[in-house]
């Protein structure tokens, strides 16, 4: 078997060097492609968070009132009906409520899309 000469040890070497530079660099990318998305998605989960809370307090508040307000708007004469249609109000929404909130849930989640998308084509890329 015969060695390589001297001169081509050092581009072989040259070239997996640059290669494992290349490779390194790449990941290096990707992982920062990856915090970035990170970042963005756990600050729309916050403020999605605020505002949902908020929402939910002041609409449940506004709820509360207007079903006072009319009960007592209606107390002397429909009393049952004011308080059955508040009560199927709260009961109906909720429920519908909770319908969209089950399939947002059952979609799943979509973190990280940009980072597994250019994952995948980086493993297509070196497959072929």
């Amino acid at each position: 078997m015969a060695r390589p000469s001297a001169s081509e040890q050092p581009g072989t070497a040259a070239r997996v060097g640059a290669l494992l530079a290349d490779v390194l660099e790449l990941a290096q990318v990707r992982f920062e492609l990856f915090t970035v998305e990170a970042r963005e998605e756990l600050l729309r989960l916050a403020q999605m968070a605020m505002f949902g809370a908020f929402a939910v307090t002041f609409l449940s508040f506004g709820l509360i009132f207007l079903a006072v307000f009319l009960t007592v708007l209606f107390w002397d004469t429909h009393r049952l009906l004011a308080l059955g249609i508040s009560t199927v109000v709260f009961l109906g929404g909720g429920l519908a409520l909770f319908g969209l909130a089950w399939m947002r849930f059952k979609e799943g989640f979509r973190m990280f899309a940009g980072t597994r998308d250019e994952a995948q084509r980086d493993q297509e890329r070196l497959r072929s």
